[in-house]
């Protein structure tokens, strides 16, 4: 007999939480790509398309750093004042995700889906985590999301 593949776990081992989480962030980022960001056009909804946001500076920075991306032929060096601007941006895009995460919370709950619902999607394991995150975020962005149980 030959080894399962990973597309066939064994039934008799428990599944790795972790793994199927990523496994659900890959096909997230996937389905939201084909569905709402299939076109030029839809793909500039997100961002201005002649200055780059914060997050996008960020992410670039790093990617150049770690050589993700890669410099074009001119381009300077990424050097210390830019991985400090970098860093200075970090609170910044916390506190924008932050406000994100809070009102897609928010518009969740008004879709009325359940607690239960949402810590799956959040990767949480229990109502109760969801509503403590909830909550936590209310209190950094003053959002008011406490809403019905």
């Amino acid at each position: 007999m030959s080894p399962r593949s990973d597309h066939h776990p064994d039934p008799f081992t428990r599944p790795d939480p972790e793994q199927a989480r990523m496994q659900r962030v890959h096909a997230s980022l996937f389905r939201i790509a084909e569905r709402h960001a299939a076109t030029d056009e839809q793909r500039r909804r997100q961002a201005h398309p002649s200055a780059v946001g914060p997050h996008e500076a960020v992410r670039l920075v790093s990617f150049l750093l770690s050589g993700a991306a890669k410099l074009d032929d001119g381009e300077p060096e990424v050097d210390h004042a830019d991985i400090t601007a970098a860093l200075s941006l970090v609170p910044l895009v916390r506190g924008e995700l932050d406000a994100l995460e809070a009102g897609l919370l928010q518009m969740a709950r008004g879709r009325g889906m359940t607690w239960q619902e949402i810590a799956f999607g959040l990767g949480l394991g229990t109502a109760q985590a969801a509503r403590q995150r909830c909550e936590r975020l209310a209190d950094r962005t003053d959002t008011g999301l406490e809403g019905p149980e």
